[in-house]
């Protein structure tokens, strides 16, 4: 599958390494904000010997439409902004190329957008594409479901300069009907991200966790959302929708 990348600041670049060191896929182009490294390859980039494309074109100097006719991709995951939607949406969505969406907050506008889009191709969007942190969040709502009265609440760990509440945390919130207060954040060195989700029962606690140890995780995720999507129509999807099945292969096995 051909893969057109949206975005290379620090997660984008990570994801580019995991997409060029896959064989089932093929980098062919990565659209930035800036001018940096235009026209150059991001497999030069990173060192590594593929035999993937991979140019790098920045968003101001190129016409998407132009692009996607020159260099035709299958899926374009997009790990830019909320405004690049607006760039190469419509464009990506007449031709049918899927679009895998990562962006943590997009506001209603965005979302109508995608939905909008999903009528014409598959729209997949994750504001955490990490697949064990929708691990979690499957399992937690399934928890809730049978303990509803249960304590529960949300700690997000995530690097220093990291502004305003985690959009994974505030998802995790909603999905367990919880208000934001419930949500604690901290700010420290380094960190990539960590949420926690604590189950507060009588005499006993269970505590949910998933910590991202490298930005590859959000390429591992990507991929694994790529894979899934190859045979699907179109629609908007999440991680719950290629989750379930999973999960309810494993319940009926129990059960038999």
């Amino acid at each position: 599958m051909k893969i057109g990348l949206v975005g290379f600041g620090k997660a984008g670049k990570a994801v580019a390494n995991v997409i060029l060191q896959d064989t089932r896929f093929s980098l062919e182009w990565v659209l930035r904000g800036r001018k940096v490294m235009e026209k150059g390859s991001v497999k030069d980039f990173l060192g590594l010997d593929v035999p993937d494309k991979g140019m790098i074109y920045s968003q101001q100097n190129t016409d998407i439409t132009t692009l996607l006719q020159e260099a035709p991709v299958d899926i374009i995951i997009d790990f830019s902004t909320k405004k690049s939607i607006y760039q190469y949406g419509k464009p990506a969505a007449e031709r049918g190329i899927k679009i895998i969406s990562a962006i943590s907050h997009y506001h209603n506008d965005e979302i109508k957008l995608l939905k909008d889009l999903s009528k014409s191709t598959t729209v997949f969007w994750s504001p955490n594409i990490t697949l064990g942190v929708n691990y979690l969040l499957f399992v937690a709502t399934l928890l809730k479901s049978i303990a509803p009265e249960v304590d529960i609440e949300v700690i997000e760990e995530h690097f220093k300069a990291k502004s305003g509440v985690s959009g994974t945390a505030i998802k995790i919130a909603k999905a367990l009907d919880l208000k934001t207060e419930n949500i604690n954040s901290v700010r420290a060195g380094g960190i990539v991200g960590k949420h926690e989700v604590i189950f507060g029962f009588p005499y006993q606690t269970v505590r949910l966790v998933h910590e991202s140890i490298s930005r590859e995780a959000f390429g591992s995720g990507a991929l694994f959302a790529a894979s899934h999507l190859k045979n699907k129509q179109k629609g908007f999807y999440n991680f719950e929708d290629i989750l379930r099945p999973y999960f309810l292969r494993e319940a009926e096995g129990v059960l038999s």
